[in-house]
């Protein structure tokens, strides 16, 4: 039987984590979540599963009144019953709150916004099925938010990160007793996320079959499922290639064969392993930025913008499908570059 490949295999869990979250909700959300199937990610749905448990908690907690019984129990028709006082409650209550555990959850601008975005489309389904009378959820503002820097690492610190993972000799005691197990795998690992901007979770589930190195390209599943072929560079080539000499040794788990990458226990590296990792080898070069493998991402786009200029091709190279995503990102830069056109014209011959 063939083995399942790292994409399919998220899905089959995300959808499983799904269904058991549907257990906590109304019976009408599942009928959401299989309307929203054909354009949204697994990720997405299941992101918009807790959301909305949230949601309903809520509601139960701070207007018992609002509808009888437990909430597994209630209709769609108790949407109309939510008022917008209660709504822009709710994004207040979102700063701070209990689970039924006793843990305490924050949300920043961030976390808010998108957790009203899934309420947005929550109502929205149910009011364009007309199974709603009001879409009170579509008078909610989204929480502003500010917007903050782009951390990104410079050119001395790329080398510094590099070189602090080839050395090993600035990290602890500890650290450096599993370094020479991992340093091939570490700098093959930071090397392709410097040098593609692929993310984390595109890394993570990459296979042994999907490198060609006759042509330097690579095969991985964007975010929203789809297929394509990037291409990186003779240092990544040369990082990769010394790694797959070590993996060869290797005798993976079952179940992680074609991984590429595996951890220390055999099986394929997890995304919170590889953000572990960046933020170790990180440490030892900055102190001040909070460096994560999606600032690594956004320190290739500033390169690559750098030596090309060419906002199309960042936005396609780093998978977005809206350029302005790109040109919000590298608006500092672009403003650079117009600064360097001053001057540049010559009105009158002096």
């Amino acid at each position: 039987m063939k083995q399942a490949s790292y994409t399919d295999q998220v899905n089959i869990e995300n959808e499983l984590r799904l269904r058991k979250l549907c257990r906590d909700l109304p019976p009408f959300c599942k009928e959401f979540f299989r309307g929203i199937e054909p354009t949204t990610s697994s990720r997405t749905r299941i992101a918009y599963g807790y959301d909305i448990r949230i949601f309903f908690r809520f509601l139960k907690e701070e207007y018992p009144g609002i509808a009888s019984g437990p909430v597994q129990s209630w209709t769609v028709d108790v949407l109309d019953r939510v008022t917008l006082t209660q709504l822009e409650e709710y994004l207040d209550y979102l700063k701070l709150y209990e689970d039924p555990a006793n843990r305490i959850h924050t949300n920043d601008e961030k976390g808010r916004m998108r957790k009203t975005a899934s309420i947005r489309s929550f109502y929205k389904f149910f009011y364009r099925k007309q199974q709603i009378q009001n879409n009170t959820a579509s008078l909610l503002n989204m929480p502003k938010r500010h917007e903050h820097a782009i951390i990104r690492l410079e050119v001395d610190e790329i080398a510094k990160l590099l070189d602090s993972v080839e050395q090993g000799d600035k990290l602890t005691k500890s650290q450096q007793r599993y370094h020479n197990k991992t340093r091939t795998r570490d700098l093959a690992i930071l090397t392709l996320l410097l040098g593609t901007g692929i993310r984390v979770s595109e890394c993570v589930g990459l296979d042994i079959t999907d490198l060609d190195f006759s042509t330097n390209g690579m095969k991985i599943h964007r975010k929203g499922g789809a297929e394509v072929i990037l291409y990186f560079g003779e240092e990544v080539a040369e990082a990769l290639s010394n790694y797959l000499d070590e993996r060869e040794l290797i005798m993976p788990k079952e179940g992680s064969e074609d991984a590429l990458f595996l951890s220390m226990q055999k099986s394929r590296i997890s995304v919170r392993a590889v953000e572990n990792l960046v933020k170790k080898y990180a440490r030892t070069v900055t102190t001040l930025k909070n460096i994560t493998p999606h600032k690594l991402r956004s320190t290739y786009g500033t390169q690559l913008y750098k030596e090309t200029g060419d906002i199309y091709l960042v936005a396609d190279v780093l998978g977005h499908s809206d350029v302005n995503t790109t040109r919000k990102h590298y608006a500092a830069m672009e403003d650079e570059r117009r600064r360097q056109a001053a001057g540049k014209v010559q009105l009158r011959e002096r």
